[in-house]
């Protein structure tokens, strides 16, 4: 969709370009959430793909993803020795239902910017404990843990001005197992929910924490976290107590709790059958 009211684009070259952005004048990465409607209030986009941030970097210490990088590029992330946790990154990419067009523009930045309850990337990060680094208006870097970043249906702890720059994944998320599902009402149909479990391992090979998260059928990100692989009835509380259960058009809130509670139970059995003491 044509932006009618957009006057100027700016292609940011440096940091301080980003000073032009503001209430009326937002950042342009991968546009396929930015072009999807009206958007009468805006004058200016400035083009963060000029920064030139390099898409995927493999440290010593997990992963630094630029916020520009896109699914395609992350989809193809080869695998690395000990991280068994690389399954999880094609499955969310996966659970974006679009053309290769959308693959090839969409970017992990911008996924989780828009906030949208079935983002699937605010599953990967949360699931993987990710920080992002958020380039503030003022010139000030926070780095926010991925659980915290979404707040609401669309709403997150950026404000005008501020930019999402990257994402780290640590090391020792990238070595957990994981099991992932996802269920909606229709085959090519946006999520209705997304759970993604997450078994660490300690340092002799050995089960650690056991992390659920629960994305799509809740307004934010909602994670539960156990010392060891809960027992069903344990999971099964903790899933029917949380709060935040919406209702649109994509699924109702009583049948997201529904499945919440059905692949919930199912990602703590898988889990629980590769533990290394089961």
């Amino acid at each position: 969709m044509d932006l009618s009211t957009v006057t100027r684009v700016i292609a940011a070259r440096q940091r301080s370009d980003l000073g032009a952005l503001g209430p009326t004048v937002v950042p342009l990465a991968g546009g396929s959430e930015l072009f999807a409607d009206p958007r009468a209030d805006l004058r200016g986009l400035v083009d963060l793909h000029t920064l030139d941030w390099p898409a995927l970097t493999i440290t010593d210490t997990g992963i630094e993803i630029g916020a520009t990088c896109t699914l395609a590029e992350l989809s193809r992330l080869p695998m690395q020795a000990g991280w068994a946790a690389h399954p999880l990154i094609y499955q969310c990419c996966t659970a974006l239902f679009g053309s290769f067009k959308v693959w090839n523009v969409a970017t992990v930045g911008g996924n989780l910017a828009t906030s949208l309850p079935a983002g699937p990337m605010i599953t990967l990060a949360v699931a993987l404990d990710a920080k992002l680094l958020v380039w503030r208006a003022g010139g000030r870097d926070e780095v926010v843990p991925a659980r915290l970043f979404v707040t609401g249906n669309m709403t997150n702890v950026l404000a005008p001005g501020d930019v999402l720059r990257s994402i780290h994944v640590p090391l020792a998320s990238l070595r957990a197992r994981t099991a992932y599902r996802t269920i909606a009402l229709s085959p090519l149909g946006r999520s209705g929910a997304v759970l993604a479990g997450r078994l660490d391992v300690d340092t002799d090979g050995l089960d650690g924490a056991f992390v659920l998260t629960v994305t799509a059928a809740t307004l934010r990100p909602v994670q539960l976290r156990y010392p060891q692989v809960p027992t069903a009835a344990d999971l099964a509380r903790d899933i029917a107590a949380i709060d935040c259960w919406f209702t649109d058009a994509h699924g109702a809130a009583d049948w997201r709790r529904a499945m919440g509670l059905l692949l919930g139970e199912e990602i703590r059995a898988e889990l629980a059958g590769l533990g290394s003491r089961s």
